[in-house]
C-alpha cells in the first residue's frame, strides 16, 4: 500500500495526469468570470499577480488574456515542468514551498514594481498545508509579497462538508468513470483533522494525498497574526454548471469558502 507522503511528492506523481484529471474544472469560468469580478468589487487594480501553488498553470490564461503580468510558484518540479511546456517564457516560474515564500520580484521589466497587486492561492493549496503553524507561514509570505496600499489576496478553503463527501466515501464513482480510482483512507471525517486518500490509475503512479480541514477560526487567527484581514468569506457551490457565491458562507451547504484578503 502507498504510504502517506508530502504534497510535493504526491504532485510530482500527479503531474503526468493533472490536466486530464481536472479537465472539467473551467478556470475561465471560475477565476475569469466569477472570482475576478468579486475582487474588482473590492478595489482590485490590474497589474502583477503571483499564483502560489500554480501547478500546471491553469489560472494563467484567464489572467494573461485580461492583461495581467503573472508569476507562478509551486513546490512540485513536475507540475512546474508542465506549466513551462504550456507557457514557456511568458510566465516566470519559481520552485518554492508556499510556506517559505521570499519576497519575489513581480516584473523583471519594471524594477520600480516591488509587490504584487494580486496573490492567488487556489484549488486546495491551503488544505495541503497540514502542520500546526503552516497557515501562519503561508500568510507571512503573502503579506511579504502583497502591495500594502491596494493589494488583494484570494484563496479557497474546503469546508467540512466537502471533507465528509470526499474523504469518507470508500471509492468515487465519478473518478472511476474517468479511468482513475480514488479510495479514501480515512474512516471518519473530523473537523480540524488530517484526512487521506489514495489516487491510482493506468497513467499515474499510485500515491497518497493528505489534506487538513482548517476551521474558519483557525484561518482568521492566522490571518490576523500576520497583519491581514478578510474582506469577505464567500460560500461557493455549483448548480447546473454555474458557480454560485453566497455571503455569508454556509459551511454546511458550500464545498469551499472563498476568502478575499487585504493588509490590515
Amino acid at each position: 500500500m502507498a504510504q502517506p507522503e508530502s504534497a510535493q511528492a504526491a504532485y510530482d506523481r500527479y503531474a503526468a495526469v493533472y490536466d486530464e484529471f481536472n479537465a472539467q474544472n473551467d478556470y475561465e469560468l471560475w477565476l475569469g468570470e466569477v472570482l475576478l469580478p468579486e475582487l474588482e468589487k473590492r478595489g482590485l487594480q490590474k497589474g502583477c499577480a503571483l499564483d502560489v501553488g500554480c501547478g500546471t498553470g491553469r489560472a494563467f490564461d484567464p489572467l494573461l488574456e485580461r492583461g495581467w503580468q503573472v508569476v507562478g510558484c509551486d513546490v512540485s518540479a513536475g507540475m512546474l515542468a508542465a506549466a513551462e511546456r504550456k507557457f514557456g517564457s511568458r510566465v516566470p516560474l519559481h520552485n518554492l514551498d508556499a510556506r517559505e515564500l521570499p519576497a519575489i520580484s513581480p516584473s523583471d521589466s519594471d524594477p520600480a514594481s516591488e509587490a504584487f497587486d494580486l496573490v492567488l492561492i487556489l484549488n486546495d493549496v491551503v488544505n495541503y498545508l497540514i502542520e500546526d503553524g503552516d497557515l501562519e507561514r503561508l500568510f507571512a509570505g503573502v503579506k511579504r509579497n502583497l502591495n500594502r496600499d491596494h493589494g488583494l489576496a484570494i484563496f479557497d478553503a474546503s469546508t467540512f462538508a466537502l471533507f465528509q463527501a470526499v474523504f469518507t466515501s470508500e471509492t468515487s464513482e465519478e473518478m472511476n468513470s474517468r479511468g482513475f480510482e480514488w479510495r479514501s483512507l480515512t474512516e471518519k471525517a473530523t473537523p480540524g483533522a488530517i484526512h487521506e486518500g489514495r489516487l491510482s490509475g493506468p497513467k499515474v503512479e499510485t500515491h497518497v494525498h493528505r489534506q487538513r480541514h482548517w476551521t474558519a477560526e483557525e484561518i482568521r487567527a492566522a490571518l490576523e497574526a500576520n497583519g491581514l484581514r478578510a474582506l469577505a468569506a464567500l460560500g461557493q457551490s455549483e448548480e447546473n454548471g454555474r458557480i454560485l457565491l453566497a455571503d455569508p458562507a454556509d459551511e454546511e451547504k458550500a464545498f469551499k469558502v472563498i476568502y478575499i484578503v487585504a493588509p490590515a
